[in-house]
């Protein structure tokens, strides 16, 4: 807010001090890419617990056997039972920096492709493109973000194992390390198809699904403009999102994981993976 202040009139009495307000200038894009890897940091605490049962449950079952777990409560439960609050946080460290690295990349990305394709006028690209750009935004910044996704499914999954083949990874580093070590550089990126697939189909399904559940509380009455509309708009888009990209997550998460016996991998491919999980499905 700047003051401003008119000369003295002949009476001597000064006029009074007007406030003109001047814009606050752009945020940075880089203060944004903190931002919003720093929300995403943050909330990876809270949810992180989450991640570890659902890759649990999607590992309950594989290759015909038994479930371990029945509901999404009876995992949480069994979880914390055998490894305590280490359990249920396994692999914090790898979803940290999983976090760090897609979600400021994926936000960096977005942010330089609308710049690029703003209309003449300002205006932000029409909904099509809008929605080209999340796809591709959401594509390229998981690829950065799978060497993480790897060492994030192996650190949750770890306890599963017997105590001889268990890879005991003491942090998101260690397992970067020795991932490249033992088994190749290349590995790190073990599963990017799906993973990149994943996000693709997320960020497309939860965008339009966003912008439409908005419109349609709004059109009906039901809700107005705040707070209220925005979550109830993003559990909506988030539900249809996760119901989209879950059977591609499922064949990422035993992808990423899967063991090499005797020199030959449990999964030749991920077209495998796909298959051996419909066969699942309809036995379950």
């Amino acid at each position: 807010m700047k003051l401003i202040s008119t000369p003295i009139h002949a009476s001597g009495v000064p006029t009074p001090i007007k406030a003109i307000p001047i814009s606050p200038a752009n945020t940075p894009n880089s203060i944004k890419f903190l931002i919003g890897g720093t929300a995403g940091m943050t909330a990876t605490l809270f949810v992180h617990p989450m991640e570890v049962v659902k890759n649990r449950m999607q590992m309950s079952g594989e290759g015909g056997g038994v479930r371990e777990y029945k509901t999404t409560f009876h995992a949480s439960r069994a979880i914390h039972r055998s490894g305590g609050l280490s359990g249920i946080y396994a692999g914090l460290s790898a979803g940290l920096f999983r976090t760090a690295t897609y979600t400021t990349a994926r936000l960096g990305i977005y942010q330089v492709l609308l710049e690029h394709f703003r209309q003449p006028d300002g205006r932000p690209p029409r909904f099509f493109v809008n929605l080209l750009l999340g796809v591709a935004s959401g594509g390229l910044g998981s690829f950065i973000g799978t060497p993480a996704e790897v060492a994030l499914i192996r650190m949750t999954l770890d306890e599963r194992l017997p105590m001889t083949e268990r890879r005991n990874y003491a942090h998101v580093f260690d397992a970067l390390v020795r991932i490249t070590r033992e088994e190749g550089v290349f590995k790190l990126w073990r599963g990017g198809i799906p993973t990149i697939t994943r996000a693709m189909i997320a960020n497309a399904a939860q965008m339009p699904t966003y912008s439409q559940a908005k419109q349609a509380l709004i059109s009906t009455g039901l809700m107005q403009q705040g707070f209220p509309l925005h979550a109830v708009a993003s559990l909506i888009a988030a539900f249809v999102t996760t119901a989209f990209s879950l059977p591609v997550d499922i064949i990422k998460t035993r992808y990423q994981n899967m063991k090499v016996i005797q020199g030959k991998p449990e999964y030749t491919g991920i077209f495998v993976s796909y298959y051996l999980l419909i066969f699942y499905v309809k036995i379950y």
